[in-house]
């Protein structure tokens, strides 16, 4: 066997070791986590769907008839009618011709990268962009170009001298997060859409942390923005977080759709994920419709953190998603700093490299909708007793 201790010594030595925590309740601003109960800051249960009655029962019942495991892929005997009803919803949602059901966004990223582009294609990312994305790039063959963070200078610029007259086959596809997982700012979507036209290449959107919070239906980034199939052709979005089930999608085109259930190895090989999930989505599709007053709550909790933590030392980043980060800086710092809000009953995750540029660790606060002003008020009160 390798030798691998002294790389795992490294890393604790560095700050840089990560450790599970077991979690032993059902998901929700309160959990008890290792034994302990804690109010969390670190769910991306945006909307509070995750332990909603109506969906637990949804996916309870979808057992019955449909038992607990899909079987087999999508393509062999794994796609059921609930698959099936759940990708019209989506697209639908989503205002598409078509969605496709993956288990995860992970895969869906990878499935789109390499069914659509190839080695003698290029992909341009943003470099904040989620490590789904940067894989996926790599895994097509693709040349990977990357931009600096929101530089959509730097980007005209590198498809300007990616483009060639005389070799029109080379296909250009711009892929990115809508909403940036570890510093919760979003893509200049309007301006990306509109360099891809100028460039005939595709722009990709991966809206994981802005589908059911953003938007007048909670549609997502892209309906905040007006932005339509025509405008971004490729839409990506998890079903994990805001929605609270489980798995992804991907919405486009009949043409885009088909592509994938041909060419995308992710997809082709991969076992169903549970028809009792699709049912469960279905459901939390109606209540971030129904519920408006999820969506406004949350942004006027956010409105309240922001307000309150300006009489603090700590200072935020730009950000108006529920993804709230305050950057600290040093690996041990951080890491003291979140074990300080645990004895105080409060839990948020550290984040250190390489999930974010060296030099930038930091405690991700994400908040939820079942969040109380009085939580935010008891977070600050413990951050500011840390100092």
């Amino acid at each position: 066997m390798f030798d691998l201790k002294p790389e795992l010594d490294r890393r604790r030595e560095a700050g840089l070791y990560r450790q599970r925590s077991i979690v032993s309740s059902a998901q929700s601003v309160r959990l008890t986590i290792n034994g302990q109960s804690l109010l969390s800051f670190s769910s991306n249960d945006y909307l509070g769907l995750a332990n909603h009655p109506d969906i637990k029962k949804s996916f309870i019942n979808a057992t019955e008839q449909y038992g607990v495991g899909s079987g087999a892929a999508h393509l062999i005997t794994g796609h059921s009618q609930l698959h099936h009803e759940c990708e019209l919803r989506l697209a639908e949602f989503t205002g598409r011709d078509r969605a496709l059901l993956f288990s995860n966004g992970y895969m869906a990223n990878l499935a789109i990268a390499s069914a659509l582009v190839g080695r003698h294609d290029i992909i341009h990312q943003d470099k904040l962009n989620h490590s789904s994305l940067i894989d996926a790039a790599k895994i097509s063959g693709a040349k990977l170009k990357r931009y600096r963070h929101s530089d959509l200078d730097q980007l005209k610029s590198q498809l300007a001298l990616s483009t060639t007259d005389d070799n029109t086959s080379v296909r250009q596809l711009i892929m990115t997060d809508g909403v940036f997982s570890m510093d919760g700012d979003c893509a200049d979507l309007n301006r990306l859409s509109q360099l891809a036209s100028e460039s005939n290449s595709v722009c990709m959107v991966d809206d994981a942390h802005g589908f059911g919070v953003l938007g007048a239906t909670g549609a997502g980034l892209l309906e905040q923005c007006g932005l339509g199939q025509q405008q971004v052709p490729i839409l990506m979005a998890t079903l994990g977080k805001a929605i609270g089930t489980s798995g992804a999608f991907v919405a486009g085109s009949d043409a885009l759709i088909e592509t994938l259930i041909q060419q995308a190895r992710p997809y082709i090989y991969t076992t169903a994920s549970p028809p009792a999930i699709a049912a469960a989505t279905i459901c939390s599709l109606d209540i971030v419709k129904r519920d408006h007053w999820r969506r406004d709550k949350l942004q006027t909790l956010i409105v309240y953190f922001q307000q309150r933590m300006k009489n603090t030392k700590f200072k935020l980043m730009p950000s108006d998603t529920a993804i709230q980060p305050i950057v600290i800086g040093n690996n041990n710092q951080v890491l003291l700093l979140s074990e300080q809000l645990l004895k105080s009953g409060i839990q948020v995750t550290p984040i250190r490299p390489p999930t974010v540029p060296a030099g930038s660790a930091r405690l991700r606060i994400t908040l939820s909708t079942l969040h109380e002003k009085t939580d935010i008020d008891q977070l600050i009160k413990a951050l500011l007793a840390s100092q």
